[in-house]
C-alpha cells in the first residue's frame, strides 16, 4: 500500500511553475492540503521555503516534495529526473527531517516577536555604524564584545547558503549541529564562529543599540530595530523533506564542499 495516497499542489506564481501545475492537474486529482497526505511543491528555494513557513503558521506540517522551476533548487528535485506518475515518484522518495529553528526577539521599544526558521537567523547592521553584540551561547556570555557586520546562526539545510557565503561551515544533515557565524567581524579579529550542539540556546544582545542599530531576520521575514534574540531548535516544528534517490539533500551537501 502507498505511504501516500492524497497529494497537494502549490506552485509558485511564475508562469513557469503555473504551466507545469496545470500539466500535473491533468494527470493527477490532487486535494486541498486539509485532506493531503503530502504536498508537491513547484517552484524554486524561496518558494518552497515560504510554503514551509506556511504550514508552520497553520499548524499543519505535510512532507513536502519540491520539483524544481527556480534557479538553484538546493531544495528541490529535478523536473525531469523522472517520466514516473507524481503519486509513483512521491512514494519512491526517501525522506529527511530538518529541525527549525525559533527565533525569540524583542525590540528596542519591547514587543517580542516569535518566528521559525529553517536556514538561518541573523542579526544585522542597520546602518553605517559597526553593530556591537554579546553572545552568550548555552547560558554563558563566550565573547562579551563582538564587532561586526551581523553574525547568524545557521541549521545543517541552511548552512550551504548565507552561511556558506559568510565562509562558515558546511554541517552534515543528522549531525545535530549548529553554526555560529560572524559577518565581516572586526574585533576579536580572530573569531572565525563556532560550531555548537544544538540543544544549546543561543542569546545574542545588542550593545550600544541606540547608536548601532541592528534588524533580525528568520529566513525571509525582518524584524526592525532589536535589542535581543534568543534561538533554539524547534523539534516540535519538524519537516520533512522528500527527495528522488540520487538526488538526497545529504548528498548534496556533501557535493557543495566539492564544488570548484
Amino acid at each position: 500500500m502507498a505511504k501516500y495516497e492524497k497529494l497537494a499542489l502549490a506552485a509558485s506564481p511564475t508562469e513557469k511553475a503555473q504551466k507545469a501545475a496545470k500539466s500535473l492537474r491533468n494527470w493527477f486529482d490532487f486535494v486541498s492540503m486539509d485532506e493531503a497526505d503530502a504536498v508537491v511543491v513547484l517552484g524554486g528555494d524561496g518558494y518552497m521555503l515560504q510554503t514551509l513557513h506556511q504550514m508552520i503558521d497553520d499548524a499543519r506540517i505535510l512532507p513536502a516534495y519540491g520539483m524544481n522551476l527556480g534557479t538553484v533548487g538546493f531544495l528541490m528535485n529535478k523536473r525531469e529526473a523522472s517520466r514516473s506518475p507524481i503519486l509513483d515518484r512521491v512514494n519512491r522518495a526517501r525522506s529527511f527531517d530538518v529541525s527549525p529553528l525559533a527565533m525569540t526577539a524583542v525590540t528596542q521599544s519591547g514587543e517580542t516577536h516569535r518566528i521559525c526558521a529553517i536556514n538561518e537567523v541573523s542579526l544585522l547592521r542597520e546602518t553605517r555604524q559597526t553593530a556591537k553584540l554579546e553572545i552568550k551561547v548555552g547560558n554563558k556570555v563566550r565573547i562579551p564584545e563582538l564587532m561586526c557586520d551581523g553574525v547568524l546562526v545557521a541549521t545543517p539545510a541552511g548552512s550551504t547558503a548565507y552561511n556558506f557565503s559568510a565562509n562558515g561551515p558546511i554541517l552534515p544533515l543528522g549531525c545535530g549541529l549548529l553554526a555560529l557565524t560572524p559577518i565581516s567581524a572586526f574585533r576579536p579579529r580572530r573569531w572565525r564562529g563556532a560550531i555548537l550542539p544544538d540543544h544549546l540556546p543561543i542569546e545574542i544582545r545588542s550593545l550600544e543599540w541606540e547608536k548601532r542599530p541592528v534588524s533580525a531576520v528568520a529566513d525571509q521575514r525582518e524584524i526592525r530595530d532589536v535589542a535581543s534574540i534568543h534561538v533554539e531548535v524547534a523539534h516540535e516544528r519538524d519537516l520533512t523533506l522528500l527527495f528522488d534517490r540520487g538526488h538526497s539533500l545529504d548528498e548534496r551537501i556533501v557535493g557543495e564542499q566539492f564544488a570548484v
